[in-house]
Formats: C-alpha cells, sequence, structure tokens
C-alpha cells in the first residue's frame, strides 16, 4: 500500500532533474583528441570525478568542434559551455591585459615569461574575473615559430610569403605590421584547407601545436627566431563556479592546479623535442642571427607594444612589466 510518507518521497525524487547529482563542466578547446593537452585533461576529469565521489567531472568537446575560440567565449557567457583551454585569442576576448604576455619580441626566454607572469599574477587574474571567468590555471604553450613553404631568412622574406593571422588577433597582427607584412587573416579552423589550396604558405604556432593540428606537413622549413612565448589559461565561469558548494569550488581548484602544473611541465619539455622531430622528418630550421637582428626584433616589438598600449593593456601595466623585466635581466646578469 503506497502511504503518504512514500508519495512525499516519490513527489520529492520527481523533483530533482536527472543527473543533478553529477554536475558536468562543459568544456571546449582546440586541443585534439590524443594530444598531450587532451591526456592531462582527460586525466584530471578522471581525478576530480574520483575525489568528489562522482559529483563533478568534465565533458569535452575537443579539436575545435565547437568552434573557434572567440566562438566559445560566446557560448561560455550565454550557458551553453561552462569552460574552455584558451591560447591568448581567446584570453583577449575576455580579459585584454593577459595580451600583454603575447607581446612579439618581450621575453627572450621561457623562464623569463614564467617570472613576469607569476610576479603580476593577482593583477592578471583580476582581469580576468573581470571578464566573468575564474583562472583555474594557466598553460604554457610554447615559443611561436614561423612554418612556411619557402625559406625565411629574415623580414624582408617575410613580405614575400603570403602569411596566416589569427582573424581579430591584434597581437599578430601588431607583430606583422611591425615587418610590414600583410598576412592573410583565417580562423584557425580554415588554417588546414588554406595551406592545402595555396591560400597561405605561412604559419606560426608552437611546434607541438604544428604537429597538433597536422600543419606541419605542409611546410618545409622553420624561421629560427621565435616571435613570442605565448601563454594560455584553462578558465572557468564565474556565474557557473558560483554555483558550486564551497566543497566542490576548492577541490575543483586543487585538482586543477595539480594537472595543469603537470601539464605545463610535459608541454614545454614536448614543444623542444617537437622542434628536434620536426627536423629529423626534413623541415630544415634557418641558421641562427647575429645579435645584431635580434637587437632589431626587441625593437619591432617595443614599437608595437607602444602601439597596443591603452587599447589592450594599460600604458602602467606595460610600464612595470618592462620595468620588472629588465631589473631580471640585470639580476642575471649580476650573478653571471
Amino acid at each position: 500500500m503506497i502511504t503518504f510518507k512514500h508519495s512525499l518521497v516519490f513527489a520529492l525524487l520527481l523533483a530533482v532533474p536527472a543527473g543533478a547529482q553529477t554536475t558536468a563542466i562543459k568544456f571546449a578547446t582546440l586541443a585534439p583528441d590524443g594530444s598531450t593537452w587532451m591526456k592531462v585533461l582527460t586525466e584530471l576529469s578522471q581525478d576530480l570525478e574520483k575525489q568528489s565521489e562522482g559529483k563533478l567531472k568534465f565533458k569535452f568537446y575537443a579539436g575545435g568542434v565547437a568552434g573557434d575560440e572567440k566562438d566559445v567565449v560566446k557560448k561560455i557567457r550565454i550557458g551553453q559551455l561552462h569552460g574552455a583551454g584558451f591560447t591568448g585569442v581567446g584570453l583577449g576576448e575576455i580579459a585584454p591585459e593577459t595580451r600583454l604576455l603575447d607581446a612579439p619580441w618581450l621575453f627572450r626566454s621561457r623562464s623569463e615569461l614564467e617570472s613576469v607572469r607569476t610576479k603580476f599574477t593577482k593583477e592578471l587574474q583580476a582581469a580576468v574575473e573581470k571578464g566573468g571567468f575564474i583562472l583555474l590555471g594557466w598553460t604554457d604553450l610554447g615559443s611561436v615559430y614561423i612554418f612556411s613553404k619557402d625559406a625565411i631568412a629574415g623580414p624582408a622574406d617575410m613580405k614575400k610569403e603570403k602569411m596566416w593571422v589569427w582573424e581579430g588577433d591584434p597581437i599578430a597582427q601588431a607583430a606583422y605590421k611591425a615587418l610590414n607584412v600583410n598576412p592573410v587573416p583565417l580562423s584557425v579552423v580554415d588554417v588546414m584547407q588554406s595551406l592545402q589550396t595555396g591560400l597561405i604558405n605561412g604559419v606560426y604556432g608552437p611546434p607541438l601545436g604544428v604537429v597538433a593540428l597536422q600543419w606541419h606537413s605542409k611546410v618545409k622549413h622553420i624561421y629560427s627566431v621565435p616571435i613570442a612565448e605565448s601563454t594560455g589559461a584553462v578558465l572557468l565561469s564565474k556565474s557557473f563556479f558560483d554555483k558550486l558548494d564551497p566543497a566542490q569550488k576548492k577541490l575543483l581548484l586543487e585538482v586543477s592546479a595539480k594537472h595543469l602544473k603537470r601539464l605545463n611541465e610535459q608541454t614545454n619539455s614536448e614543444n623542444d623535442k617537437a622542434l628536434g622531430a620536426l627536423q629529423k622528418q626534413g623541415l630544415e630550421l634557418a641558421a641562427e642571427p647575429g645579435a645584431d637582428v635580434r637587437r632589431k626584433y626587441e625593437e619591432l616589438g617595443a614599437g608595437a607594444r607602444k602601439e597596443l598600449a591603452g587599447k589592450l593593456f594599460s600604458v602602467e601595466l606595460l610600464g612595470k612589466f618592462e620595468k620588472e623585466l629588465a631589473a631580471l635581466r640585470a639580476r642575471t646578469i649580476k650573478k653571471s
């Protein structure tokens, strides 16, 4: 016999949506399945699900199936997605100040980037939160090289190439403007086909990313001077994050920090290996230019940053970055 108590329990069960006990974080990334990024992110999700006793996990939309990064930002803002792994382009849609980390010819090494980024994490994190997101962790994407079908020995050669630029990326546009190059703007998802048809014959990116996206199969040369040290981030919608209970928030931040640190270690190591592997596969790395050429690039970079100051990032923040970098280099020289 069904009692009032049974009816009440049944009604309460009906009132709870199916699957409410498990919160799935809908997460998009350009990283393809099988890549280092997706392997680590999958392990992150598995760890999170285990530690939360099945109450919290990720649902991934990998390989750009959710669209380009600008599309993903829009989908997160309207609640179709909850988070994503972004390169600087997506970050710039949320917190333009963070693009200073990708400024052309600013950092001479990965360690310089990490040092300055750590120094100003509070300011950058505040900018991300102002944009409506929570920072789960920074990601090192690697040194950005130019890959081309024809050999490039310097800026003059780039003017002859049909160079790709990520559509809507002011940082890359500023770099090419400094070089007096008129690139072809395209979405990332259109690059491979455009290389195949000859619409473009030059691209840029970290070695691991170029391999993951298979662009390396359509080029023959690597220019030896990196344009930048690229930074990405794993972000979560603040409105979604705020709905989690305190224990879930704490767990998500801790598990993310642990695995993203490991991801950065693997990415940095594998980027170095990928550059060597590409040369073994027949891609030719251009000879290192002299110190005068590198100084010229740094001058061009300073001009590009000055032009972007007040638009993407403040003049004040740029000044702080450059001052800290100068002090860092002075300390390094003193130690040596």
